[in-house]
């Protein structure tokens, strides 16, 4: 059996942890703090995130979209592969290794989606792009931690809460998708969603297309 082998390794902004990058064969994991963040193999949950939210705007002019975490690169091609060929996907990530290690050592798995001419790169923190935002986005996505239960980062809680979902709501445009990947269900975050008014779409995606853990998925639509 092959080994893991270490790859690269980084902490986190603002005290969030060590991250770690390991390969074994043609297998990458993210790990923080040696607990599994993400693995290579895994991915068909993140591609539904991209494309359920994506497939409503593959029909509009100029669609501009935000997605919160990086990863590997999986939720970003797929949003590459739905929209068209004038859209803009912005990436927000606060970690600036996982921005490199999809430059480098990942690159090839989602098939260098940060090449693409329609990718733009906000090393940052994407609670603090949707602040800023006004009305701007088609769709915002996060695919941030494990969800509402936050793994990574303490801050990335305020996302979930019902002040960080009124600031999505304002960054959206009318009609404007919020899509959220959880590794659980979580009934408190849906009443939440539909306490700002939202209209709330709920689905359990697996990890592996067809097998593997059972993942959560919410649509909330600005009315």
């Amino acid at each position: 059996m092959n080994p893991w082998v270490l790859l690269d390794e980084a902490d986190v902004p603002n005290h969030g942890g060590h991250m770690k990058l390991y390969q074994r064969a043609f297998e990458y994991s993210i790990s923080i703090d040696n607990e599994e963040l993400m693995n290579s193999r895994m991915h068909g949950s993140e591609d539904a995130l991209a494309e359920l939210a994506c497939e409503p705007l593959a029909r509009t002019e100029n669609p501009r979209v935000l997605i919160g975490g990086l990863g590997m690169g999986f939720t970003l091609r797929a949003a590459l592969d739905t929209l068209n060929p004038a859209a803009t996907i912005e990436i927000a990530e606060l970690v600036p290794a996982v921005i490199r290690w999809n430059r480098t050592h990942l690159a090839d798995l989602a098939g260098h989606p940060l090449a693409d001419p329609r990718t733009v790169v906000h090393e940052s923190d994407v609670a603090l792009v949707i602040r800023n935002a006004d009305n701007v986005f088609d769709a915002i996505m996060l695919d941030v931690d494990n969800g509402p239960d936050g793994l990574t980062h303490a801050d990335n809680d305020r996302l979930y809460t019902a002040g960080g979902i009124k600031a999505a709501v304002k960054a959206l445009k009318h009609g404007g998708i919020l899509g959220v990947w959880s590794a659980e269900p979580d009934t408190g975050f849906t009443k939440r969603l539909r306490g700002a008014g939202l209209k709330v779409e709920e689905k359990t995606i697996r990890a592996r297309k067809t097998k593997g853990r059972r993942h959560t998925i919410w649509l909330a639509q600005k009315k």
